[in-house]
């Protein structure tokens, strides 16, 4: 779903990626782009910020308070932190500046979509990860994650008994622009050992962490 008010250039990025062989679904205001998610299930969304009725950030806020976690790229002229870093908050997984290359866009979108692609459901350690549904069960019950704490957990589950490099986890959670450090990663690790204390999460000094099974 592209979120766009101005029709030519909407027209001309809908052309664009229909031509790399993706479905287009264009909406020209933020209430519109609302209802259309009602109506189809999207793969990603690109949202413009300034358009009428609802803003894109504000959109982004009421469809994650939905529990939509379909992966959203900002598309805008908005080159202030604030506006970026509130995009980032509102639920943003990237974002590209106007005027932009088209190339750079179609990266930052194939990027994306393998990052956030759906995958089969994996099990270790009493863990299964459901990504469609974008669960994590132990022992067969449903965990209370935050957006992050399931990236995370996930990636724990895929690479189980495997060391997690601390840079394969920033990849993981935070998307080129957004400010990840290695501070928030521990935050989140102790969350996981909080939530899951018979689990161990082994701290691999100066490279990373392992869950071990």
């Amino acid at each position: 779903m592209l979120l766009e008010d101005d029709p030519l250039f909407g027209e001309s990025l809908v052309d664009m990626l229909e031509e790399e062989g993706y479905e287009v679904v264009l909406c020209p205001n933020g209430q519109a782009a609302l209802d259309a998610t009602f109506q189809s299930q999207f793969d990603l969304y690109l949202l413009d910020i300034n358009v009428p009725i609802i803003d894109g950030i504000t959109l982004l806020k009421e469809l994650r308070c939905a529990e939509d976690a379909t992966p959203a790229i900002f598309v805008t002229s908005h080159k202030e932190k604030e506006k970026l870093q509130e995009g980032f908050l509102s639920g943003g997984d990237d974002y590209i500046a106007k005027p932009f290359d088209n190339d750079e866009l179609l990266l930052r979108i194939n990027a994306l979509l393998r990052r956030t692609k759906k995958k089969e459901r994996i099990c270790a350690c009493d863990l299964c990860v459901d990504y469609t549904h974008k669960t994590i069960y132990y022992h067969s019950q449903a965990l209370d994650l935050s957006r992050k704490e399931f990236e995370l957990l996930a990636l724990f589950v895929k690479h189980a008994n495997e060391v997690v490099s601390k840079e394969m986890i920033l990849d993981e959670l935070y998307a080129m622009g957004e400010g990840g450090s290695e501070g928030a990663v521990r935050v989140y690790i102790n969350r996981l050992k909080q939530l899951l204390p018979k689990l161990n999460f082994k701290n691999i000094r100066g490279i990373g962490y392992k869950l071990v099974c």
